[in-house]
Formats: structure tokens, C-alpha cells, sequence
């Protein structure tokens, strides 16, 4: 399978509510299998959902390869595997349904189990919509606690990449009122850990620089507007320096982005959701990518959601499922590529620039290069 790795690897791509924009995207992505040429992809879902989309949206020109397993995957064409009894699906594009909330859950568990058994090298999730996805087996707030729980990792992180631009988040998907119950030593200790391996494992940058955000507002102002940053942020950024490692801050959230500081930083770690993913959609929406780091596998998804109000109207661009494609390529690549030269004593590692490194430009120059050939 490594070798198969190096070469071109298979990626799977769940998808999504099929009421949303997944399947849309998807297909924009797929249209021509151009995919082809870098990859051999496979959708998780429902070759009657995406051909009814085909029809919708006036795609016909070309087929999807139906299979039954990833084993069967036609490397030059777009490959679905149905994961419900989809004969009697309907689309029904913008409306919530259980359905469909349930459609996804099973396209959800069908590619993770392919992924934990090695039939396919990464995987790409579609957006799914968090309340009707519920159920038994999925009482998560989102794809990334998932994942975590799926191959037993206590925590994973959520790590916005957009080219240079790579936000993590200390705390995900809580209440805001409790946010700062969680900012402890320990969670940030293992948060700025796991930033560290990633950037070094995933994106080959040998010596990151990471900026850390404070929790109040102008960082706390000394102690004025907030006690966490003298308590808990200052002292853990010192043991990292002190370390060794390049961790700087905590910097005031507000400015940070606005004067450009950002560009100076390989991530930028914030202290909760909105504070960091509001800045950065606005700097890389369409082209942005949620990657999961910290688990044993690859997994990332567009930095979008179903977006129903435009689902089902050709409006839905495919680009940050396309970024988060190719990202998923290069770091699944760069990991079997590690680990094989790691496991050879005799061949030593070469010192790749950072600049060199398929994934430290997080699938965006790929993209570039991609539109410029075709």
C-alpha cells in the first residue's frame, strides 16, 4: 500500500446531508474525473443521490463508477460506493431531514472503517449538519470529536489550514461559557504539543514558530481584564521556550490578524472557536480546510458547512473541497514517505526545504498549479 502511497493515493469522501451542498461540491470537484490524475478518489454516499444531482445541476457529459469496496476503484474514474438502501432516496435540496442526517452517518462509518483496515489512505469528510446526524453512535458535537473517539485519541486538534495560514483552537465545540473552565495548563501543555508534532509530521517544517492568543481582551492588560494569561498562558509559553521551541505570545486577539502579524507565524493557536475561525474565514473562505491533527490517520474536510440556502442552485463552490483534497494527498504521502525512511537505517532523510514540502503551502499551490495546466 505504500508504494501505491507514493504514487497516487485512493481518498475517500464522505457525502455529507445530501440536502446540502456536499454532493454539489463534490461533484464539481470529480466533473471530468480530473481528480484522476492525482488520486483515485471514492465517494462514500449514493451513486442515486449524485446522479440525481448530475441531473439537476446539467452535469451529464460524464459517468461515476459504481463499487461495491475500494479494492474495485477504477484509478482514472470517480468511484462511489453506496452506503444505505438508496432505491427509494430522494433529494430534496435545502430541507433538513432525518434521512438524511442518517444517510450521512452511514457514509460516515462505512469510509472510517475502510480507512482504520487500510483500503484507503485518507479521508475527506463532507459537511453534515451536527443535529440530525445524531444518534446512537454519533453523540458528537462534531466530526472531530469523532474521529477522536473512532481511533482512540483523547484529543485531537482542529487545525484550520489555508496556504501559510494555519489556525488551531484550544477549546472546539463548547458553549462559550465554558471556555474558560478549560483553559488549564494541562490542555494547553498538550494543545501546543500537538501543533509542534503536526507541523513538524504533516508540513515538514523542521523549526515551527508558533504565536499563542490571549484569552481577554488586550491579553489580559496585566492582569486588569482577566487573570489567565499572567496564570496559565504566560508560564506554559515559557516552558516551551525554555525548551527550545519558538512559542511566542500571548498576543492581543484583536490586532493580531488585522496588522498582518499572522504572516510571521507557521500557526497561530487561539483560545476558543469563534476567535480563531472567524478571523480566519474571513482571510480564506472557499479556500480553507479543516485537518484533524493528532490522529494516526488523515483526515480533512472543506471549512464550510451544508449551506442549504444555496444547495441544489449551482451556487456552491468546490474550491475549499478541492483544497482539502489535495491536502489530504500531500500529507498522506508525506507521512508513508517518513515513515518508510525511517524504518531504513541505511537511506538517510533528506533536508527537503520547507519551502519544497507538497504540504507546508496547505494544497494551495498544488491548486494554483492545477488551473494554470488545465
Amino acid at each position: 500500500m505504500s508504494e501505491q502511497t507514493s504514487t497516487k493515493p485512493i481518498i475517500g469522501i464522505t457525502l455529507g446531508d445530501y440536502n446540502g451542498v456536499g454532493p454539489e461540491v463534490i461533484l464539481k470537484a470529480l466533473e471530468g474525473n480530473q481528480l484522476a490524475k492525482l488520486c483515485t478518489p471514492v465517494v462514500y454516499g449514493s451513486l442515486r443521490v449524485l446522479n440525481q444531482y448530475r441531473n439537476l445541476l446539467d452535469m451529464k457529459d460524464w459517468t461515476l463508477h459504481g463499487i461495491q469496496k475500494p479494492e474495485q476503484a477504477n484509478p482514472k474514474l470517480s468511484n462511489v460506493i453506496t452506503c444505505w438502501h438508496d432505491h427509494q432516496t430522494e433529494i430534496a435540496p435545502g430541507q433538513i431531514t432525518a434521512e438524511a442526517g442518517q444517510a450521512s452517518f452511514s457514509s460516515l462509518k462505512r469510509a472510517v472503517e475502510d480507512l482504520r483496515n487500510g483500503k484507503i489512505h485518507a479521508i475527506v469528510t463532507g459537511p453534515i449538519n451536527k443535529d440530525n446526524i445524531q444518534n446512537d453512535d454519533f453523540k458528537f458535537p462534531g466530526h472531530t470529536e469523532y474521529f477522536a473517539k473512532s481511533f482512540e485519541v483523547d484529543d485531537a486538534l482542529m487545525f484550520m489550514v489555508a496556504g501559510d495560514l494555519r489556525v488551531g483552537v484550544l477549546t472546539g465545540h463548547i458553549p462559550l461559557e465554558n471556555v474558560k473552565a478549560n483553559i488549564t495548563k494541562e490542555k494547553l501543555t498538550a494543545k501546543i504539543d500537538q501543533i509542534l508534532k503536526s507541523l513538524k509530521g504533516d508540513f515538514g517544517i523542521k523549526k515551527p514558530r508558533l504565536a499563542v492568543l490571549g484569552l481577554n481582551p488586550h491579553a489580559g492588560e496585566n492582569g486588569l481584564l482577566g487573570s489567565e494569561e499572567i496564570e496559565i498562558i504566560q508560564p506554559v509559553i515559557k516552558e516551551f521556550k525554555d525548551r527550545g521551541n519558538l512559542v511566542i505570545g500571548p498576543f492581543p486577539a484583536d490586532g493580531f490578524f488585522a496588522a498582518g502579524t499572522y504572516k510571521k507565524y507557521d500557526a497561530v493557536l487561539a483560545m476558543y472557536h469563534d476567535q480563531g475561525l472567524i478571523p480566519f474565514k474571513t482571510l480564506a473562505f472557499n479556500e480553507g480546510v479543516n485537518f484533524t491533527a493528532g490522529l494516526p490517520v488523515v483526515r480533512t474536510s472543506p471549512d464550510h458547512g451544508t449551506a442549504y440556502n444555496i444547495a441544489g442552485k449551482k451556487q456552491a463552490s468546490e474550491g475549499s473541497l478541492l483544497q482539502a483534497i489535495y491536502l489530504a494527498i500531500d500529507v498522506a504521502r508525506y507521512r508513508v514517505e517518513s515513515d518508510e525512511i525511517d524504518k531504513n537505517a541505511l537511506v538517510s532523510k533528506p533536508q527537503q526545504s520547507e519551502s519544497q514540502h507538497p504540504a507546508k503551502s496547505g494544497g494551495k499551490q498544488r491548486f494554483n498549479n492545477q488551473n494554470k495546466n488545465d
